[in-house]
């Protein structure tokens, strides 16, 4: 599992890159300025959290670009509802396969389309080692938590989840395919 020293670094660092983004991005009324600082912050140290929780990694936007570019050999999850969402936009090359929100401490069929774990392991192949991709829409949605979570659980040791999502993909202006 994870360390003490690996979680005091993560929070860390989402807490720096949190504080960093809204004081850079702000102008303004310091008070207003303050409540959007710490919006993010707590964004940060959350999603740190849940990475520590499902012992996954995160990886962004351009760093996701960059290896579908380089062709790295990776499966890529799309967490969300497959006709609300990964019909209408997905990343290129991503594979759709539904978690709930909430986070799912147990397998349950009914929250993930009627499919179980042995669905989700053969979507993700048998080579444990292989890099697996998961993401939802958006920072604050965790369905790519439960999918990132359940990949380690399944055993697979080279997680990540990309927290910022289709939105995050489609805000970088990279290509979606439908």
């Amino acid at each position: 599992m994870t360390n003490p020293k690996r979680l005091a670094l993560l929070l860390a660092l989402c807490l720096a890159l949190g504080l960093a983004l809204a004081s850079t991005a702000l102008a303004g009324n310091k008070f207003e300025d303050e409540v959007t600082a710490e919006k993010y912050a707590v964004l940060g140290a959350n999603l740190a959290m849940q990475a520590m929780q499902g012992d996954y990694k995160l990886v962004d936007a351009a760093t996701l670009k960059s290896w579908i570019d380089e062709k790295k050999d990776m499966v890529i999850v799309d967490t969300m509802p497959y006709e609300a969402s990964y019909l209408k936009a997905h990343v290129p090359g991503a594979e759709q396969f539904l978690f709930p929100v909430p986070t799912m401490t147990k397998w349950d069929a009914k929250e993930t389309d009627g499919k179980s774990e042995a669905d989700f392991e053969k979507l993700l192949g048998p080579d444990k080692a292989k890099t697996i991709v998961i993401y939802c829409g958006f920072v604050k949605c965790t369905r790519s938590h439960n999918g990132a979570m359940w990949a380690r659980k399944l055993g697979y040791t080279n997680v990540y989840r990309f927290p910022g999502g289709i939105y995050a993909w489609m805000g970088a202006d990279y290509p979606v395919a439908k």
